[in-house]
């Protein structure tokens, strides 16, 4: 039997300082942990030396169905926040029956982006609100 999950088992939230808690988000993306490369080259060709490099963690977007009372009443609200207030998005793992598992992954930063929905008579795609957060260097 697996222990797998898939990508439709995890719980995300988001929060911006001076907006509040914004609930629950459909997808996450970024978050990525990376690390820089520093390779040295010693004389009298010997073989290179990795010395590994700083850590950085990519930036997170979320997104979520953009509701009308609940999205439009913050929307303002958190225009006025980017670039200045800080954010975190968490990511909890939800079990086969939609409980949360483990321990969830917190990512904290500066609230980049906030996107709006795309506007266009001729489309019937569903209507989203997205988030970015420029990430610190570490995933608590």
């Amino acid at each position: 039997m697996s222990d797998g999950t898939r990508q439709d088992r995890w719980l995300i939230t988001v929060s911006i300082d001076g907006v509040g808690a914004l609930g629950t988000f459909d997808a996450l993306d970024g978050g990525d942990a990376d690390s820089g490369e520093q390779k040295y080259y010693p004389g009298g060709m010997l073989p290179q030396i990795v010395l590994g490099g700083p850590r950085t963690v990519s930036n997170v977007t979320a997104n979520r169905l953009y509701d009308l009372p609940r999205d439009h009443a913050i929307a303002t609200s958190l225009a006025s926040k980017v670039g200045k207030a800080r954010g975190t998005v968490t990511r909890q793992p939800l079990d086969v029956d939609g409980n949360p598992w483990g321990v969830g992954q917190t990512y904290s930063g500066i609230l980049k982006t906030v996107k709006y929905p795309k506007a266009d008579a001729q489309s019937g795609n569903a209507a989203l609100l997205e988030i970015t957060i420029s990430t610190e260097g570490t995933i608590a």
